[in-house]
């Protein structure tokens, strides 16, 4: 059923286009021109302005050939760095690139196997509902495009996003999330002539952090402090270091606590070290903190998930339900009221340089999403 030939040069040209966070543009239009191509009314929206890509959310509504509801389908568009010049490589059936950049099977796998899927349907003259296709920006950069999607366009009430690794799982809960931003500000000084006169916002910071528990915190907690920037000169006490993190939790509760107990720790190390006798009240701490998803929560007993394990039953296939660790663009469709299950296309070591991807795990993920299409207009 799955054209594996074509399924790989479709692959191949998406992965070869770059498409980092905010410069989506050309893959965008590739991917127009492809589904005005299969019959598709596609738009762009005007999300660009929020996000800062060269192009807004790609948005297109496929008609149906039987009364069932929408069907949401979402990918994003956009990649992890280093993404010029990607060249994929194709050996004993699996791609990569050629180890200087990432492959962008993350996710661009994923809109090989929609469009794929599509193709069969069109093929085959299988029977099926109207189809929304929503392929974000800036998912990489705090889900961006989808937050500045235009939601009163979507009418499906619940789909899926093809986001994920496992081609026999559906993601159905994932953690809420706080991204977190400290500034330590200490005193400069001479650092080999009066180092006691300043206050080196650096150590605080390291004392601050060895505190910390950091990582995995339990089996629905972790946390992490990803990027630390501070320092002119090795001959200046630095005076400045600037921290940013996040938090995640499938629990709110700790989610706050653990957000809360980084912030004190800094604050407390810069009180700890404050001098009665100075009176510019250095060193201090400046803290921000947003939340950038909310966790999502779809019952074992919701539609989109019996119809995804009856598809793969149908195929001779497990399914389960998964608990995720990571947001994806469903967290923020889950937001709006339109939940989206999160499957996997067999994507391996993504965000790196040895990420890979097998195209029999592709062409998996095509026949379950087109048993999955085609169950549901039946069902209709």
């Amino acid at each position: 059923m799955i054209n594996r030939e074509r399924l790989a040069e479709t692959f191949r040209t998406l992965a070869q286009t770059s498409s980092p966070s905010k410069r989506e543009g050309e893959l965008a239009a590739d991917l127009r021109r492809r589904l005005d191509g299969l019959g598709s009314d596609t738009w762009v929206d005007g999300s660009a302005a929020a996000t800062g890509s060269d192009t807004g959310n790609l948005i297109a509504r496929l008609g149906g050939s039987a009364a069932a509801p929408p069907l949401v389908l979402c990918a994003h568009m956009d990649t992890v760095g280093p993404a010029d010049n990607i060249r994929v490589r194709f050996e004993d059936g699996v791609f990569t690139s050629d180890g200087t950049t990432i492959l962008g099977a993350d996710d661009k796998s994923s809109i090989a196997v929609v469009l794929e899927a599509l193709q069969v349907l069109r093929e085959r003259g299988i029977a099926h509902g109207p189809l929304e296709l929503v392929f974000t920006t800036c998912e990489e950069i705090g889900l961006a495009g989808a937050k500045h999607l235009d939601f009163s366009r979507i009418c499906g009430r619940f789909g899926y996003a093809l986001d994920a690794a496992d081609t026999e799982g559906i993601i159905t809960r994932s953690p809420s999330a706080n991204r977190f931003e400290i500034r330590v500000l200490g005193r400069d000084a001479h650092a080999g002539s009066s180092p006691e006169k300043g206050i080196n916002a650096i150590h605080l910071a390291a004392k601050a952090m060895a505190g910390l528990a950091i990582g995995r915190i339990d089996h629905e907690t972790t946390c992490n402090i990803g990027v630390i920037a501070g320092g002119t000169a090795t001959n200046i006490v630095p005076p400045l270091v600037d921290l940013r993190g996040e938090a995640r939790s499938h629990d709110e509760e700790k989610l706050e606590g653990v957000t809360r107990g980084i912030l004190e720790a800094f604050e407390q190390t810069a009180a700890a070290h404050r001098r009665p006798e100075e009176s510019d009240g250095l060193p201090r701490v400046a803290c921000a903190v947003r939340r950038s998803y909310h966790r999502t929560r779809i019952p074992d007993d919701h539609p989109l998930v019996s119809l995804a394990v009856r598809a793969a039953a149908s195929l001779g296939r497990p399914m389960r339900a998964k608990i995720s660790g990571g947001g994806s663009d469903a967290n923020i469709f889950f937001e709006k009221g339109v939940p989206l299950g999160v499957l996997g296309t067999g994507m391996r070591e993504v965000h790196t340089t040895r990420e890979y991807v097998k195209l029999a795990e592709m062409a998996r993920a095509a026949e379950l999403l087109v048993e999955i299409i085609r169950l549901h207009a039946a069902a209709a």
